[in-house]
């Protein structure tokens, strides 16, 4: 007999079983293995008549859930049940959070073991830590599973119950989120700030000074003991001078005049030298949200890339000889704090590579935020002594930065503080119509780098960072005076001005969220709990609630703009983010053991005393609710009020009312905060000229039209037809920069000629195409794919420089250590012309044409395989209905499972 052992995933068992003997199975549940009804197919039949049926809780007792397994989980489930019988033990390793905890709970629900059953956890997948997990088994926590299951409960409640209502009100299809409903007023809040932002100028002075060691610069600081105003000073809805305390230099005619006055008063005198000694302190060790922060800045993955590395990093690579280890340790976090092992392992790391001087003894770290959970360590490497560069052919290309900044931050975060001398230099202008003037300039000296070394926050090279972070001053005394730049200098002329120039400075609006700053603003405010910020962002994405423009800022769209004023005006205690925050704490609570699940659920749902609850709020409010528009104002010239509307197809323009009104769709590309008055007028007065024409195609005789739709402006040749199933005429997209009013037919018969075709492929004799879409220009032959590079130009690409491309390897994204790692054998091409490789992927080796992928068999050695053998599985796999799964037709059939009030898990069986 043996023991089974189950994971979530085929890569997690395959690390783990390494470590375990003949004695132990390792086998994977790939994730949850049931949940709540996703759709009404879904519900039991037992169940379908209930007038609480569609949430998949009976929120008429006790909020019991409904879980069903869904039919693709079945398979495995008869599969973990048969390898059960061969076991006198079961061993739930799943993850050592709520979510794992969970996964174990449900295992038993469904598997109802007849042998004794335990829990195991571990925060890295290591031999060591495999050991002592197995030494210390333990019961399910059921105050986690219940944590879970609240907030599961909660968020079928939440999101059922509102999504009706914006249906109703804003758009079909739409959906509210407890916590991500929070997520996407914080955004649109930010966007609202955007609109109401009105700018304003304001001038300085710079000041740039030489000396014998080198130059530097000054700011004009204060005039006549007054600061000089600066941004912090403008009110940021009116634009105006809020504050009257300060010297305002309004205009370049102002500024340019005091460059002349305060000129002809040199020289200026060296008023004051101040240095002071400082430290700077490394940074703690990754918690999820720091590495999900540091991730977006210094490798501009967002926080599900990085979370789908890091997983990898967890559950095992290969690094050769068939080792496979956990590379590091568990990667939903909040804690700071390192294992003993891990801060010895550090000191000596740091003295092997910087010195002994650089090792001066472990730094432990505290966690400080609240209600920390679960996992007890930071985010860390497994081994220190593992080096990125030792493993690098072992990584991808995103698994192998991500490990290098973990390695890099845990190192860090164990050396010595950087030690600094900041200095101030002010320089006045001794009399300016009877008025000081003085200019200040900041230096920094590292004296001692310490822990900068090895890491600079938001910095790819800390060595180089070093030289751009200091900035030495030269050494001046009070008292010393500054002349003009005469040429030739003495000896004594220590420090001269050689220009003194105004700036001028426009306050700026506040910045977008990126998802960098959104998860940390999340974190700050206690909205969700590390495992959920990735999908969080993920999710109000997916949805189109939220966009990524080119700057990586988080853009909200029209709909997220109507959905949250609805959502504020009428259910705003349920977006509140203190309210928010606090049934974290509340889920936290049932985590601990100090707050049962029931209440909490019934508490939110059914209300209090002092609150009506979710329930009976959305019943009070009925159809009263307006539908949410956005108003711009009136028309400069008809003066009728123009709004934004969400319909159907998206958000549009509507001027004037119902019975006499004119339409304009809003570009997708136009963010809310950016669509002014004017801008509307505009794209109203283009709908109701009707497109511009600018000229005739040589080719067709057609007109060709610029005009405006939903996905911005372009070109069009010919009219469009009536009947929607008439083919559609030829369209492109207008550059940037380009203006439907402006476009020239020069400029629109280059945009119309693409797609071009370049030339016949050699051996296929199937065209090849230059074209642009989503991801930009790129080049076409059949279904191979090829992207421009930055020095090609999709107007002018060659066939030959087209063969090149189509003729070089594909370059595998994130491909391992080279681009050409992923790939363990190219077999050359099939009589259909299609390239043959052996990949290594996530799961193992596998063959594939580019289309179709089949496994490679267990003892089947891919450098012996054959152009022909590869093939054969190929078919092989695609005669099963395998290869591709995209378009495949999910099974109906569900299993169901029907939770009963009371939920407890089976006793455990002793061993005898």
């Amino acid at each position: 007999m043996t023991k089974l052992v189950i994971v979530e995933s085929p890569a997690k068992a395959k690390t783990i079983g390494q470590f375990l003997g003949k004695k132990y199975r390792v086998e994977a549940s790939f994730g949850h293995v049931r949940d709540l009804p996703e759709n009404a197919e879904q519900i039991p039949e037992e169940i379908k008549g209930e007038p609480w049926a569609r949430f998949g809780v009976n929120i008429e007792k006790d909020f019991d859930p409904v879980y069903v397994v869904p039919a693709g989980k079945r398979k495995q489930i008869t599969m973990l049940k048969a390898a059960l019988k061969d076991a006198d033990e079961l061993l739930l390793a799943t993850d050592e959070d709520r979510e794992g905890e969970s996964i174990s709970w449900h295992l038993v629900q469904v598997m109802k073991p007849k042998v004794p059953y335990r829990r195991i956890v571990f925060h890295e997948i290591t031999r060591e830590a495999i050991d002592e997990a197995l030494r210390q088994p333990r019961d399910i926590d059921e105050d986690l599973v219940r944590a879970q299951e609240g907030r599961r409960i909660l968020d079928r409640l939440f999101g059922y119950t509102l999504s009706p209502v914006l249906w109703k009100k804003v758009q079909s299809g739409l959906s509210a989120g407890r916590v991500q409903s929070v997520a996407v007023r914080l955004i649109v809040e930010r966007e609202e700030e955007r609109r109401a932002f009105r700018s304003s100028q304001y001038w300085g002075l710079e000041a740039e000074f030489a000396a014998p060691t080198g130059k530097f610069k000054a700011e004009l600081t204060t005039i006549a003991g007054k600061r000089l105003a600066s941004g912090k000073d403008f009110d940021a809805g009116t634009g105006r001078l809020a504050n009257d305390k300060v010297f305002y230099l309004d205009s370049d005619a102002k500024a340019n005049d005091l460059v002349t006055r305060l000129t002809g008063a040199l020289p200026w005198t060296v008023s004051n030298v101040e240095e002071k000694p400082a430290t700077q302190r490394p940074y703690a060790p990754f918690t999820t949200s720091t590495l999900q922060q540091e991730a977006n800045r210094k490798l501009g993955y967002g926080a599900k890339r990085t979370m789908q590395a890091a997983q990898k990093l967890y559950e095992g690579i290969d690094i050769g000889e068939g080792d496979r280890v956990g590379l590091i340790t568990y990667m939903r976090t909040d804690s700071v704090t390192l294992s003993d092992k891990a801060l010895r392992d550090a000191q000596s790391v740091i003295a092997d590579i910087y010195g002994r001087d650089y090792a001066r003894g472990a730094r432990p770290y505290k966690t400080k935020q609240r209600n920390a959970q679960e996992a007890h360590e930071a985010i860390r490497p497994t081994e220190l002594s593992r080096r990125p560069a030792d493993i690098r052919q072992y990584l991808d290309k995103e698994e192998f930065a991500l490990y290098e900044l973990i390695w890099k931050r845990t190192i860090a975060s164990q050396m010595p503080d950087a030690e600094l001398l900041r200095t101030t230099i002010e320089i006045t202008a001794e009399s300016v119509q009877g008025a000081q003037a003085t200019f200040a300039a900041s230096g920094k000296k590292i004296l001692f780098p310490g822990f900068l070394r090895a890491y600079v926050e938001g910095s790819d090279d800390p060595t180089a960072e070093l030289g751009d972070q200091e900035m030495i001053l030269p050494n001046l005394q009070v008292g010393q005076k500054i002349g003009k730049n005469s040429g030739a200098k003495s000896s004594a002329d220590l420090c001269w001005l050689e220009k003194l120039s105004s700036k001028r400075h426009e306050t700026l609006p506040p910045a977008r969220y990126t998802e960098a700053s959104l998860v940390k603003k999340l974190e700050e405010e206690s909205i969700g709990r590390p495992s959920t910020y990735a999908s969080i962002i993920s999710t109000i994405q997916d949805r189109g609630y939220v966009s990524v423009n080119k700057s990586k800022q988080l853009v909200p769209t029209f709909v997220a703009m109507a959905v949250t004023d609805l959502l504020r005006n009428h259910f705003g205690h349920y977006i509140d983010i203190k309210f928010t925050a606090r049934l974290e704490d509340e889920l936290d609570e049932i985590a601990q053991g100090k707050m049962t699940w029931l209440d909490h659920i019934k508490a939110f749902y059914r209300g209090t005393k002092s609150d009506p609850g979710l329930q009976s709020v959305v019943k009070a409010k009925g159809d009263e609710i307006p539908f949410p528009n956005l108003s711009l104002g009136n028309d400069p010239d008809s003066g009728e009020p123009i709004e934004v509307r969400v319909g159907r197809n998206g958000a549009y323009l509507m001027r004037g009312t119902n019975g006499n009104s004119v339409t304009a769709p809003i570009p997708e590309s136009l963010a809310p905060a950016d669509l002014t008055l004017a801008e509307a007028a505009r794209l109203l007065q283009a709908k109701a000229e009707g497109p511009r024409k600018v000229g005739t195609d040589p080719k067709s005789g057609d007109t060709i039209y610029a005009m405006t739709g939903r996905f911005g402006a372009y070109v069009q040749v010919g009219e469009t037809p009536e009947d929607k199933k008439a083919p559609k005429p030829r369209r492109a997209s207008l550059e940037p920069g380009q203006q439907v009013e402006t476009v020239t037919l020069e400029e629109a018969l280059k945009l119309l000629s693409l797609p071009r075709e370049l030339g016949l492929h050699p051996e296929t004799g199937n065209p090849i195409i230059a074209n642009k879409g989503r991801f930009g220009p790129y080049v076409q032959h059949d279904k191979d794919y090829r992207s421009l590079k930055k020095d090609d130009n999709v107007y002018t690409v060659t066939f030959e420089r087209a063969m090149e491309l189509l003729s070089a390897p594909k370059e595998l994204r994130g491909a391992r250590g080279t681009s050409s790692r992923n790939v363990l054998k190219d077999f050359g091409r099939n009589t259909e012309g299609a390239s043959i490789q052996a990949l290594e992927g996530r799961y193992g080796s596998y063959v594939t044409d580019g289309k179709n992928n089949a496994t490679i068999p267990k003892g089947e050695a891919v450098e012996e395989m054959t152009l022909a053998r590869a093939q054969e599985l190929i078919d092989e796999r695609i005669s099963n209905g395998g290869g591709k799964s995209k378009g495949r037709k999910k099974p109906a059939a569900m299993t169901t499972k029907t939770v009963p009030a009371k939920r407890k898990a089976p006793a455990k069986k002793k061993k005898e």
